[in-house]
């Protein structure tokens, strides 16, 4: 990554930072909210920085697009780098000292090296259907072979193979249509973040987020009552939007790619 472009990243995420800082009591350690795209990962992490002691950092800019790169590295490596960008976006941001919430997805595919990286941090992984994932991600259009230009980390938009696509499988990505590599994009995110055995990090539903408080809250030790009022906002309404919004063929595509793991998960097929 260009010195440039790095500043660029820095310069954005610590200026939002600095705004969302203000005012909030100290504290320690790092929360990671992971998960798909389109998941609800921003709703959640914006509702836990509205508690006074955690500061929202959003998605870390210069940490989403160094994590292609930080994936392919040695677990220890990659905890350091994980850190050292990370602190210093909470020093630009003056939020050292404040108990902070990360919020990019793609954290998903680093998450046992983030959790390495703060041994006193806790995760939650929020899980949304990955049908009405697919619904959002096509309306978007991040992954269509028409959509041009860049994501905030200066990741291209289009059909070709992320990171995250396994290697035998990459041309297969270009050539699928819109809808199968929307339900892929869900079912490596979401197999990401399952594949890390560790205690700090809490599953719960986006489908049932409302009703999360009091295990959010004994697992990252906030304020229950303050909690549950901002989880009360969820956009319970997106709830099976694929039933009206999947074409019939779309479904068959999403199904195909993603249907074992929709099973395996418990939502209704």
């Amino acid at each position: 990554m260009g010195q440039a472009r790095q500043a660029r990243l820095y310069a954005g995420t610590s200026a939002r930072i600095l705004v969302r800082a203000r005012g909030k009591r100290r504290g320690e350690g790092m929360i990671f909210v992971v998960g798909s795209p389109r998941s609800g990962t921003t709703f959640l992490a914006q509702a836990l920085g509205q508690q006074p002691d955690v500061v929202d950092l959003g998605e870390a800019q210069p940490l989403k697009a160094a994590i292609p790169e930080l994936a392919r590295l040695p677990a220890d490596a990659a905890a350091a780098r994980v850190r050292r960008i990370l602190e210093r976006v909470r020093a630009l941001g003056f939020a050292r000292g404040v108990r902070a919430v990360e919020q990019t997805p793609e954290t998903a595919f680093v998450l046992g090296a983030a959790l390495r990286a703060y041994p006193g941090s806790r995760a939650v992984h929020l899980v949304r259907d990955g049908r009405d994932v697919a619904c959002s991600l096509l309306e978007r259009g991040w992954l269509s072979a028409m959509r041009d230009g860049h994501d905030d980390a200066g990741h291209a938009f289009g059909a070709h193979a992320r990171f995250w696509v396994e290697p035998e499988r990459r041309d297969e990505f270009a050539r699928a249509t819109d809808a199968r590599r929307a339900a892929w994009a869900w079912r490596r995110y979401v197999d990401a973040a399952r594949s890390v055995a560790d205690e700090r990090v809490l599953e719960v539903r986006y489908e049932r987020l409302g009703d999360c408080a009091e295990a959010l809250t004994a697992h990252l030790r906030l304020d229950g009552t303050a909690l549950a009022a901002s989880l009360g906002r969820a956009f319970i309404s997106s709830v099976g939007r694929w039933r009206r919004d999947l074409a019939p063929e779309q479904l068959i595509d999403v199904l195909a790619e993603a249907g074992d793991l929709l099973d395996e998960l418990g939502y209704e097929m």
